[in-house]
């Protein structure tokens, strides 16, 4: 039996429609109870600046209420250091962040902002947070992440997820350079970002890659056939290209 691929889901689009309203419905909290139930592995949760989804209370919540890990991504400012400091969770990624755009929009520079990154990866391993740097699947970055001395990448699938004939190969190919040369040098690689019931299979199977981070595409499928069945149907295509019995 291969490895088990795990699935954390990101809730934060719980709260998008939330707040689309205002008041208290959808409750995040429920989603977080359906991923229990339907086999998600842990919960991902990105506390913005502009507090655009998920806010500070829900972030209370969770950490008190839920069993499953939280992943807290996180932009590498002082402000979301406090907060993850504060809370602890099981693990923070440290993701770009930009007011302007609608969704993140590629990978850290992890290389590029080593001085920047190197005291808060420090502060929040030091804390017991698993720490994960959200780059693209480059060797440039994955070199930065061993100096940093981040325990977890997660591959950015964004251009994967977008691209289609022999570019598709290409980056799918990116993609298992980068999780291999991750993983031969101790690093846990993740994956994430505009992943599908149609295109998850061949990242599920690049056989180093640990877990899967997936929220938009869960959410909006749930509109149609239901959060748990939703998270069921992503849990099966993922087994199913890891070929576990």
């Amino acid at each position: 039996m291969n490895q088990h691929l795990r699935l954390g889901v990101n809730i934060d689009h719980v709260a998008t429609i939330r707040n689309a309203r205002g008041g208290d419905h959808p409750d995040p909290w429920r989603a977080v109870e359906i991923v229990e139930q339907a086999g998600g592995d842990g919960i991902t949760v990105h506390l913005r600046e502009d507090r655009r989804h998920i806010r500070d209370a829900d972030l209370d919540t969770l950490m008190a209420r839920t069993q499953l890990p939280i992943n807290l991504e996180m932009a590498a400012t002082q402000e979301m250091l406090a907060i993850a400091l504060k809370h602890k969770p099981h693990a923070a990624c440290i993701v770009p962040e930009r007011r302007a755009e609608r969704t993140t929009e590629g990978g850290l520079d992890a290389a590029g902002l080593h001085n920047e990154l190197a005291p808060i990866v420090a502060q929040l391993s030091d804390a017991g947070i698993r720490v994960s740097l959200f780059i693209e699947p480059d060797a440039r970055q994955i070199e930065a992440a061993m100096r940093l001395k981040a325990p977890v990448v997660e591959l950015h699938t964004g251009k994967y997820a977008h691209s289609t004939g022999p570019e598709l190969a290409a980056e799918l190919k990116r993609l298992s350079d980068a999780a291999a040369l991750a993983a031969r040098n101790g690093i846990e690689p993740h994956a994430g970002h505009g992943l599908t019931f149609e295109n998850v299979g061949p990242i599920a199977a690049i056989p180093q890659i640990a877990e899967l981070n997936i929220g938009h595409f869960l959410i909006g499928e749930a509109i149609f056939i239901g959060l748990a069945a939703s998270i069921q149907e992503m849990r099966a295509r993922m087994d199913a290209a890891r070929d576990v019995a």
